[in-house]
């Protein structure tokens, strides 16, 4: 590395911290209800969103009816995104006049981006229309990183509130998730993202001639404000098919930065936002400094296996699969920020990491993309972990577990266990099936432990809601296009259904006040054991695969071979 890779990286943590204090205080006025700057631009089109859906605002309810809304606009929200994808050839701005989309890869796409995960077994610029891309993809970026925000808010209410079964209005916080934090936000990166080159037009594909003389089809399209949401959204699907590794998607070193930054953005600010709703800026803190060493700890470990030698490469850094613009540094710190973030972008191509980076890279996700994660989804993800984390922590000590004046119940730790396990349970069974049938290995690139690498990240990033993909892997067939989006469905409501139903347990309960007895969840002992708990759980439930993927390709590797 040089001297300004580590200033670069430097730069990036720094900002990051400095910026989670301010969007997280002001994302907390937000939905605390009181007043923010942007209250007087969009106000008027909350008091209309909420007339026109016919809801009142300030009408709360219970978790199951909270849930009942969500999944109804989630439902109708795949619908209408599978429909106009098998329907595409008759629909208005398709100026390239790309055909129907297959039944079963609208199906995929269609889950996947309700879904936050953004999968993409497709070439965007030679399958989907500037319509569908639009009013399709784009709508649900919003939405979907807006969902997660509600949920996470829900758990924050469960915490916080006592003796109640109120929890908020769905409606209530989509749209203020929306009008007040994602809209604003995406409007000005999207126009910074244009300054530094990013295409935005309904042009249709040009035809050039290169310097050698040959013919060559640019793609043209409004990537711009698709880019933007991806990134601030966590769901990280590419306009174009090589993602943020695309010039017109990422055309200069500073929207290389940026779009890295926006990536963690919302999902570090949260932290902050989760500390002054419950009462306690610490425990926010708390939770952001676990985050944030986790990730440190797993770029780390990626710098060193790209920038080390190896029998296979010499002395050479790793520059395979890498974007020759932006170099080692950004590319491992692009590759360890999306995959901890569940935001699925790609500037690198997977695959072609080292061995022990390509494991990083998994590993953030199987974790349960709770290393900033996903737009609400890693923050209340990470509130799983604290409960489990408590409630061991109590067995230790003799003492009823308690998180911020809550007593942490059998129901609670059994919801929490399913959370856990109803992704993990998609990675391992969906590879194990993968790697032994005829329909999972018939479209794979690559064969011994690389290989079966390729298929245990497909399943991983699905059920973690990624995203990413490691590549080498054709995964545009029916068999991954209809497990994948199975997996993707399991990973997104196999872990809402639990959070929801906690906060909806704990939201009942008496607040018990602090004793000299209460164990503390505001200080560095906390965030170590936090820290434990979620590599002891990923280490117990995934070392076994991992070992026969990119730990013995490494060991392999360091005597010369490669698959």
């Amino acid at each position: 590395m040089t001297l300004l890779d580590f200033i670069q990286v430097i730069l990036y943590f720094s900002l990051l911290i400095g910026l989670t204090p301010i969007l997280g205080n002001y994302m907390f006025k937000v939905f605390s209800g009181h007043n923010h700057i942007m209250k007087p631009v969009f106000g008027w089109l909350e008091k209309l969103t909420y007339r026109f859906i016919g809801t009142n605002p300030d009408e709360e309810t219970n978790w199951k009816s909270y849930f009942f809304a969500l999944l109804a606009f989630n439902f109708i929200g795949f619908i209408f995104l599978f429909l106009i994808q098998l329907f595409q050839a008759y629909l208005p701005i398709n100026p390239t006049h790309l055909g129907n989309v297959s039944w079963h890869s609208a199906f995929n796409t269609a889950v996947s981006f309700v879904t936050n995960t953004n999968w993409q077994g497709y070439a965007g610029e030679t399958t989907l229309s500037y319509f569908v891309q639009m009013i399709g993809l784009t709508v649900q970026n919003f939405v979907s990183a807006a969902t997660g925000i509600a949920v996470l808010l829900v758990i924050i209410r469960g915490i916080s509130r006592k003796t109640t079964d109120k929890l908020g209005n769905f409606w209530t916080d989509l749209t203020r998730s929306i009008l007040y934090v994602l809209l604003p936000l995406s409007i000005l990166f999207s126009v910074v993202l244009v300054g530094q080159g990013v295409v935005q037009n309904f042009k249709t594909y040009e035809t050039v001639q290169t310097l050698q003389g040959a013919e060559q089809v640019i793609p043209m399209g409004p990537a711009a404000s698709q880019i933007a949401i991806k990134q601030l959204g966590t769901n990280g699907g590419g306009f174009f098919n090589t993602n943020s590794a695309h010039p017109f998607e990422n055309p200069t070193p500073i929207s290389n930065f940026l779009e890295m930054l926006l990536i963690l953005l919302i999902p570090a600010a949260l932290t902050f936002t989760y500390g002054k709703m419950v009462g306690s800026v610490r425990q926010g803190w708390t939770v952001f400094s676990a985050m944030l060493i986790l990730l440190v700890a797993g770029l780390s470990i990626s710098l060193y296996a790209e920038y080390s030698s190896n029998p296979v490469f010499g002395h050479l850094s790793l520059m395979e699969g890498k974007e020759t613009r932006f170099g080692i540094t950004n590319s491992v710190l692009w590759s360890t920020s999306t995959t901890a973030a569940s935001n699925g972008s790609v500037n690198v191509m997977h695959d072609s990491l080292s061995p022990l980076a390509g494991m990083v890279a998994m590993l953030n996700i199987m974790l349960g993309e709770v290393i900033f994660g996903g737009v609400g989804a890693g923050l209340y993800g990470m509130i799983i972990f604290i409960i489990l984390t408590v409630f061991i922590a109590g067995l230790m000590v003799g003492r009823t577990p308690e998180y911020l004046g809550k007593k942490i119940e059998a129901f609670e730790v059994q919801m929490a266990i399913i959370a856990i396990l109803a992704p993990s349970v998609v990675i391992l069974l969906f590879s194990a099936w993968a790697s032994v049938s005829s329909y999972g290995l018939s479209s794979l690139n690559n064969a011994g432990a690389h290989g079966f690498s390729e298929i245990l990240y497909a399943f991983s990033s699905a059920a973690g809601n990624n995203g990413s993909a490691f590549a080498g892997l054709n995964a545009n067939t029916v068999f991954y296009n209809l497990t994948l989006g199975l997996g993707m469905l399991i990973g997104r409501f196999g872990v809402i259904i639990p959070v929801l139903a906690i906060a909806g347990s704990m939201a009942k309960k008496k607040t018990i006040p602090p004793s000299a007895g209460t164990f503390q969840t505001d200080n560095w002992l906390f965030v170590g054991l936090l820290i434990a708990v979620i590599l002891i759980l990923g280490g117990l439930t995934f070392f076994p695969a991992l070992s026969l993927g990119p730990v013995i390709e490494h060991l392999l590797m360091n005597n010369g071979i490669t698959f």
